[in-house]
């Protein structure tokens, strides 16, 4: 397998990295970033004033019952809650993991007695993914980056419930250039994808809610402790990158073989349907061995 490249240190720390993304968003000082990051991604459709961090393990209601441990989650000014989280890399039943993770909340939410009184009053949950390295397919066919989901009426799209949301932002498609950026979370997301390689802040971002969040996201700023923390993030995420590009490059090479091994079937069929030629002649003419013309002529004689 090859090996990763190991990963360079530079003035600013990865905000896709586990820590850094904690550090970042996920405290109380910090909650003013995450506020601000929101209220982009929301466009206007939603204005989040306050946050309350939550904690982020939730146990199945019973020992058997899987449970669910998420990057972030908080709860806004008006009740609602929110699931923030960074996926790297495609996984198994990541759309159903995502209903999974937004349907334990919304349970969560019912009181263990009294439910009559409480009559069903479910605050919003929402779940905003952003997905590095992939694309979801089968979310959308065409080539815009961010996708605002709810409950909808298959026949009309008309909105039947929007209060349970998911949103999903494919930084793989975000490609806007410095001088395209025209609103908040276009520059929020052009800082998650490129501020590791930037050496100071651009003037672009020159204000207060970017300044601080150069500021906190300096290697030099960080503690001891706080710099071998990211060190260690920082490797396993490019690690984990390593693993998936060599999968990625293996399957490549085995559909490009399966396609040169057809092309050659298909060329060495011609041949023998078409010609007397003996199979080493066949083998000869089409560049492969002996044994693969043999194989085709019994596979073509059985048919």
């Amino acid at each position: 397998m090859a090996k990763a490249t190991k990963p360079t240190i530079g003035t600013y720390i990865d905000p896709l990295t586990d820590f850094a993304f904690k550090k970042l968003f996920g405290s109380e000082p910090n909650k003013d970033l995450l506020i601000d990051f929101l209220n982009g991604v929301f466009r206007g459709r939603k204005h989040i004033v306050d946050l309350v961090y939550n904690k982020n393990e939730h146990p199945g209601e019973t020992v058997n019952e899987g449970g669910a441990i998420f990057d972030l989650t908080c709860t806004g000014n008006d009740g609602e809650q929110f699931i923030i989280e960074v996926q790297r890399g495609k996984q198994c039943n990541f759309k159903q993991r995502a209903i999974f993770y937004t349907s334990r909340l919304v349970s969560e939410q019912a009181p263990k007695g009294r439910r009559s009184e409480w009559a069903y009053d479910v605050k919003e949950v929402y779940l905003i993914a952003l997905l590095e390295d992939f694309s979801l397919d089968t979310v959308s066919t065409d080539s815009g980056f961010l996708h605002d989901i709810c409950l909808s009426n298959r026949e009309t799209g008309k909105v039947f419930y929007d209060g349970l949301g998911y949103i999903f932002i494919e930084l793989i498609k975000f490609v806007k250039t410095e001088a395209e950026l025209d609103t908040d979370l276009d520059k929020w997301l052009y800082v998650l994808k490129n501020m590791s390689g930037m050496d100071k802040i651009p003037v672009y971002l020159r204000k207060p809610i970017f300044e601080k969040l150069f500021n906190i996201a300096e290697y030099s700023n960080l503690t001891k402790e706080e710099k071998t923390m990211y060190d260690t993030s920082l490797k396993r995420k490019w690690d984990n990158k390593a693993v998936l590009d060599y999968a990625v490059n293996e399957a490549v090479k085995e559909a490009t073989k399966e396609v040169e091994l057809k092309k050659d079937f298909s060329f060495v069929k011609g041949l023998i349907e078409g010609t007397d030629f003996s199979d080493e002649k066949i083998a000869d003419l089409a560049s492969v061995s002996l044994e693969f013309v043999q194989k085709a002529r019994v596979e073509l004689q059985g048919n």
